[in-house]
């Protein structure tokens, strides 16, 4: 079973909360996979209330009678003595009760089973692929998977999506009652279709990256133990036989990234540049694992834009420092992404870059056709980084009010505390800039 102290949980170290917080988000995708593998799709309601109980039992007891020594399989057991109550409750299951009780008391029984690991990994390749079946929208297919797979809760897809919680909520009704009404099933799809149906299992994975990469609200930056869990995920895909080069070029995309977690933040939780980041926090070994997930993305003559984003994200790995980065090199992958894809956030980002090649004055024509795109009015990197281009170009008080346009979107705390360095920076520096001109 999963080992706590392989994911960096000591267990002396780690309160109840955290742990229950953790465990979350590595089982909670796990066990649905498996009920629903043995209950079927339709009563996907059924496998979510049966781990919301063993999670709600497990916050109400591990404060006052301890963490158990197996606390993921005690999880597991939970879920599935709830399922099992509640299988003998519902008559809708009819004459299939029994069997269906027998196949969960087989299987809690094996839960100890080392050689049931791979049993699982089958069972949440099976979900994920279900969950972006092509009966099924593609906002939808990401919401359904972040919550069965991922364990997002409704807010936090809300918060990766940028919408109201309600929309969230209402779009997984919709998704479950398709799921349950259609009975979409719960196994890999055939060859023809695999293409298709990958592509979106690896907007999925990246999507659930992102959503800890750099969160959207709250106290913290960066979730680690979300962005791990999307990488456990990609390996997982690139570990079966739907392997394809772009599976190995998302897996280096996300270990690359994932390799600068620990620099990204100070000790207070406040965001450190990239510029401004302690190399020696890197960590070798996610860069080890991304350059040679890159290297097997190569085979072959597909170039997927997450061939092109791992590139961008070796180019700054292979840089000794801040220094000696290619940054014309990272320009031409970015113009070859917006050659691929529309995207205003990777227009966004290209824009950054042209800073560093082109100068401040072409990065703010280069923003102002980022900044017409519905998407991403509401986002605060827009006009973060439209106060910081500003702010070279010493254009001080223009900056200001875009920092603090920044500032009035949604984003998290570091974040915040960041920009009101920018605000106060622009301000100590516009009575020098001031007295300069005069």
């Amino acid at each position: 079973m999963f080992d706590l102290h392989s994911e960096g949980f000591p267990m002396e170290q780690v309160s109840s909360p955290a742990l229950l917080e953790h465990l979350f988000r590595r089982q909670a995708g796990r066990i649905v996979s498996n009920l629903a593998g043995l209950l079927g799709s339709q009563h996907l309601q059924l496998v979510e209330d049966a781990v919301q109980e063993a999670m709600l039992r497990a916050a109400q007891r591990w404060p006052f009678q301890g963490v158990p020594e197996n606390p993921e399989g005690w999880l597991f057991r939970v879920a599935h003595n709830y399922a099992i109550t509640a299988l003998r409750r519902v008559s809708s299951f009819g004459d299939k009760t029994d069997a269906l009780v027998a196949a969960l008391e087989s299987n809690t029984r094996r839960v100890d089973d080392v050689d049931v690991e791979e049993s699982f990994r089958d069972d949440e390749l099976r979900m994920i692929f279900m969950c972006c079946h092509p009966e099924l929208s593609q906002d939808v297919r990401v919401a359904l998977s972040l919550k069965l797979v991922g364990g997002f809760s409704v807010g936090e897809i809300a918060r990766v999506f940028l919408v109201e919680e309600g929309t969230i909520s209402q779009r997984l009704v919709r998704a479950k009652r398709v799921v349950r009404e259609r009975s979409l099933p719960l196994r890999m799809p055939e060859r023809a279709q695999v293409r298709q149906r990958l592509d979106s299992v690896l907007d999925v994975i990246y999507l659930m990256f992102s959503g800890g990469y750099a969160a959207h609200a709250g106290e913290e930056l960066i979730r680690r133990e979300v962005c791990l869990e999307a990488l456990r995920l990609g390996r997982l895909v690139c570990g079966s036989s739907m392997a394809a080069p772009r599976v190995d070029a998302l897996v280096a995309l996300m270990a690359l990234q994932a390799a600068r977690l620990r620099a990204r933040t100070d000790a207070a939780g406040d965001l450190v540049l990239l510029e401004e980041q302690d190399r020696s926090l890197w960590d070798d070994e996610l860069i080890a694992q991304g350059f040679y997930h890159f290297e097997r993305s190569t085979a072959g003559e597909e170039i997927s834009v997450w061939h092109v984003q791992a590139a961008i994200a070796a180019t700054y790995a292979a840089a000794e420092g801040w220094e000696t980065i290619d940054w014309r090199t990272i320009l031409e992958h970015y113009d070859h992404l917006m050659q691929m894809t529309a995207s205003p956030v990777v227009a966004l980002n290209r824009a950054v870059v042209v800073i560093k090649v082109h100068g401040a004055a072409a990065a703010l024509e280069a923003l102002t056709s980022v900044e017409e795109h519905p998407a991403v009015r509401g986002y605060h990197l827009l006009p973060a980084v439209r106060g910081r281009v500003l702010a070279e170009l010493g254009q001080l008080a223009e900056a200001e009010r875009a920092f603090s346009a920044a500032l009035e979107c949604d984003c998290t705390e570091p974040e915040k505390r960041f920009l009101r360095k920018q605000i106060e920076s622009v301000r100590l520096q516009a009575p020098i800039a001031s007295g300069t001109s005069a």
